[in-house]
């Protein structure tokens, strides 16, 4: 990649929404290189619906090239495994020697275990199409054993962690065993138990007490066990021992407790805090000019002293952010500060239950619930993904039922 102009020349490493956010907005005033280790974008706010048979697999994914049709942005499938620093070039595991004059670095998050014993061995993460395809598998696998055995056995699925993603999976799961599986073979389903664990004393804790006991409501209406102030101490291969010593089972459980930067980082040698790249006020990594971190590898620190959350309404702030910055050192003129604008939280339980929740204004129930269909579908990237998914959510409405219920995994 050559300059062949005044444009900057600048890398991208990571496509998630930070990366591509940042790609397009900068695509007229600098030569852009993005790089992931896919050639697709995962929409991961709806991964979960894959994992519960909501959703066919490639309705969550949309290919990158076809995100960056037209807008002149390079890419490069690979993933980085040292940087030059004195001469500005980045190596890719292709061998590909890419050189730069601003480096954005968008490489997002993996699942944290907090080291606690067993969860890298036996609990199954949600944090890429594989896995999600490997809970759906694993679930529905479990689902055909009952329907085999014919008994009294039951089996459990956990979902550990009370944020929207655990509570969104929950409610899904609770879905499925009330609707298709019962339809399927009711004897079955009646033998399936879901809890969702939390270390913390009321789930949803980013929202009001108000709203997050409406969702606790709304989970146990579906049959789901909320378990609060459960910290999990150790994951065994059917069970889970929690901190008071006390064992739950749990055939197969799932791990939405956090995230933690992407280690992928740590190969660039730039300065970490906690997981995270260290920042400045204007996104540019400490000690680094002309290297950037955004999104949830992002070590930026709000107001209140504490890191950003590792949300999507983030990673895309900071991406339009970067290219106006970029824009801003090409015309010779000095960075500003980030600022985050909070458009608030939102979470569904399941069928025409919801909850929003932006500054002092909250709602709930189906308005709630419509909203976070429409919002979601508005940010879902591609249009035969946009129409799939409304087939998908429609025949589920209006049929009771939930088509994606295949063992498609490699076993």
């Amino acid at each position: 990649m050559e300059k062949t102009s005044l444009k900057p020349r600048v890398v991208i490493l990571g496509a998630g929404f930070g990366g591509l956010t940042a790609a397009k907005a900068m695509a007229d005033t600098a030569h852009v290189t993005v790089v992931d280790r896919h050639n697709f974008q995962t929409f991961l706010p709806l991964l979960y619906q894959v994992s519960t048979a909501g959703l066919a697999a490639d309705h969550v994914a949309h290919p990158i090239r076809g995100a960056l049709r037209k807008s002149g942005v390079q890419f490069r499938m690979g993933s980085p495994i040292s940087v030059d620093h004195k001469n500005k070039t980045i190596k890719l595991d292709s061998s590909e020697v890419l050189a730069f004059d601003q480096l954005i670095v968008a490489l997002g998050s993996v699942t944290a275990d907090f080291s606690i014993p067993g969860v890298a061995e036996y609990a199954l993460g949600m944090k890429s199409v594989s896995e999600a395809l490997a809970i759906r598998a694993e679930v529905m696998r479990r689902f055909e054993d009952l329907c085999r055995f014919e008994d009294d056995t039951s089996f459990s699925i956990s979902v550990v962690g009370g944020g929207p993603t655990g509570v969104e999976m929950a409610g899904a799961f609770a879905e499925l065993v009330r609707g298709p599986l019962k339809n399927d073979q009711a004897h079955a389903a009646a033998h399936i138990r879901i809890n969702l664990i939390e270390a913390g004393p009321r789930i949803l804790p980013m929202f009001s007490e108000k709203l997050s006991a409406r969702a606790k409501k709304d989970l146990e209406k579906l049959g789901v066990n909320v378990l609060l102030n459960t910290a999990v101490a150790e994951l065994k291969p059917r069970s889970i021992i929690v901190k008071d010593g006390n064992e739950i089972a749990s055939e197969v459980t799932i791990w939405a407790a956090g995230v933690k930067g992407e280690p992928a980082g740590g190969l660039l040698n730039l300065p970490l805090v906690s997981s995270r790249i260290d920042v400045d006020q204007n996104l540019q990594v400490k000690n680094y000019p002309g290297i950037f971190a955004i999104g949830d590898i992002s070590g930026f620190v709000g107001k209140d002293g504490r890191f950003l959350p590792m949300v999507a309404p983030v990673a895309m702030q900071q991406g339009r952010f970067i290219a106006k910055q970029i824009k801003r050192l090409a015309d010779g003129k000095a960075l500003e500060a980030f600022k985050y604008i909070d458009k608030g939280s939102m979470a569904t339980i399941g069928r025409h239950k919801a909850v929003v929740e932006v500054k002092n204004f909250r709602m709930s129930g189906i308005p709630a619930w419509y909203a976070w269909l429409w919002l979601h579908l508005f940010y879902l990237v591609g249009g035969r993904n946009k129409i799939g998914t409304m087939a998908d959510w429609t025949w589920n409405y209006l049929t009771f039922d939930r088509g994606n219920r295949h063992i498609m995994d490699s076993q």
